[in-house]
């Protein structure tokens, strides 16, 4: 039901509640009371009905209201529930968070009612209900403000509850999103290596098929442990996604190095892996990334570079760790696919920087420098 007939309801019951009783006698003004005639009925519904207006217009129809009740109060018609609605009118106001209009209503029928019993002729008794007209005027203004400040409340709160709501929906996509880049970015550093060293392999043993079958079921044999390690490296992948925890396998790292050399040296080129300072465990997403960067390096050279031989080095310093992939093959330019922005997205996720471009002495060089705070090995 709309505001609007709501309002005329409530007119047409406040019209019928206050003819009620006031012809049953239900309330008293004082001794001086007269007979309630047509000019009264009609101040009676004039008041009774501007409730009507009461939200569309409320100013306006409390004005209304306190105008018929003064009229009617000043010709000394019978009944106090005349007053009913200016009453609500003052409230209304006052809920609406328009005090100062509630309180010039609310004096704007105080101040004729109560100018009339003083220039009476008789003293207001004690059962005259005209006396308690202040405290009901005080007391809607009062009711107004509270239940205004009741509704501000009640908004606010939904406004944290809906914002509150907005932030958990954002932030279950930003963790979504998280989540794909990085099941995208492991499927490509893991998966793209090992293909590639898949690739090479069997090209060599296509190669080498007829001339020499020895070395051609060496490369069948390295095709047949890069199909093991895409296994592996898969299901580590998709075991993740089914746990809750942040575990990764445990060879993603430092340690896992040695054995990603070894592989991508069977692959065709001669790899070599150094390292220099003092070792010390680092913490397992430095190490994570570590790992990554050094394999993508290491298939952009077998896809690539062609060289006939890569450098893998791994130095530690107190700041941190330092890598490089030195290879002798072609430079070639710069261009900045998926896995040169994933190695430099690894290396940023993780505090550090990564650069890659041609090397001093030929060939191309990755490097990526990976922080470690202060304290996070033991024998630092």
């Amino acid at each position: 039901m709309s505001s609007r007939r709501t309002d005329a309801l409530i007119a047409a019951g406040a019209l019928a509640g206050i003819m009620g009783g006031t012809y049953a006698g239900l309330s008293w003004t004082g001794p001086g009371e007269r007979p309630l005639d047509p000019a009264g009925l009609i101040l009676i519904a004039v008041a009774a009905l501007s409730l009507a207006w009461r939200r569309a217009a409320p100013l306006a129809a409390g004005t209304v209201a306190v105008a018929a009740g003064a009229a009617y109060y000043a010709v000394h018609y019978p009944g106090m529930f005349t007053a009913g609605p200016a009453l609500a009118s003052i409230y209304t106001l006052a809920s609406l968070g328009r005090r100062a209009q509630a309180i010039w209503l609310a004096a704007g029928l105080a101040l004729p009612v109560y100018g009339f019993m003083a220039l009476a002729e008789q003293d207001p008794s004690m059962g005259d209900g005209m006396t308690l007209l202040s405290g009901w005027l005080v007391a809607m203004v009062v009711v107004g403000e509270v239940t205004r400040s009741g509704r501000a409340y009640l908004r606010a709160v939904e406004q944290r509850a809906e914002e509150a709501e907005r932030t958990r929906e954002e932030a279950a996509l930003r963790r979504a999103g998280e989540e794909r880049l990085w099941i995208a970015q492991e499927l490509h550093d893991s998966l793209t290596h090992t293909i590639s060293v898949v690739n090479v392999q069997a090209a060599v043993a296509m190669e080498l098929m007829d001339r020499d079958p020895a070395r051609a079921r060496e490369a069948l044999a390295a095709v047949k442990d890069s199909g093991h390690e895409a296994m592996r490296e898969l299901r580590a992948t998709l075991g993740v996604l089914r746990r809750a925890g942040p575990e990764r396998e445990a060879d993603a790292g430092l340690d896992g190095l040695p054995g990603l050399v070894s592989r991508a040296g069977r692959a065709g080129p001669r790899v070599s892996y150094a390292v220099t300072g003092e070792p010390y465990p680092v913490p397992p997403e430095v190490g994570r990334a570590a790992y990554r960067i050094v394999q993508e390096a290491l298939t952009n050279v077998l896809r690539h570079s062609g060289a006939a031989s890569v450098v893998v080095t791994v130095g530690y310093d107190p700041a941190g760790i330092t890598l490089r992939v030195d290879d002798d093959g072609e430079a070639g330019t710069v261009t900045p696919g998926m896995g040169l922005i994933g190695m430099r997205e690894r290396a940023v996720a993780a505090g550090g920087s990564l650069t890659a471009g041609p090397g001093p002495a030929g060939g191309f060089s990755v490097r990526a420098d990976l922080p470690v705070p202060v304290g996070a090995g033991a024998g630092r």
